[in-house]
């Protein structure tokens, strides 16, 4: 049992290392934004978030 502790974390803390590779070893770096309305990519797209779908929807009538 103590050692499957020592394994689990073991790979937890890898696990956080590589999570955080770009803040720990970039400098000024930082994480990405995960929402939706932040990525460049889909705003070209035209993709939005989904609260704000529904706001236009509801600001035109189709929200049905």
């Amino acid at each position: 049992m103590f050692v499957t502790l020592l394994l689990t974390l073991l790979i937890i803390a890898i696990a956080m290392l590589l999570l955080g590779v770009r803040v720990l070893f970039k400098k000024g770096g930082e994480f990405q934004l995960q929402h939706i309305s932040d990525n460049a990519y889909l705003k070209e797209k035209g993709i939005h978030c989904v609260i704000e779908q529904d706001k236009e929807a509801r600001m035109s009538n189709k929200a049905y």
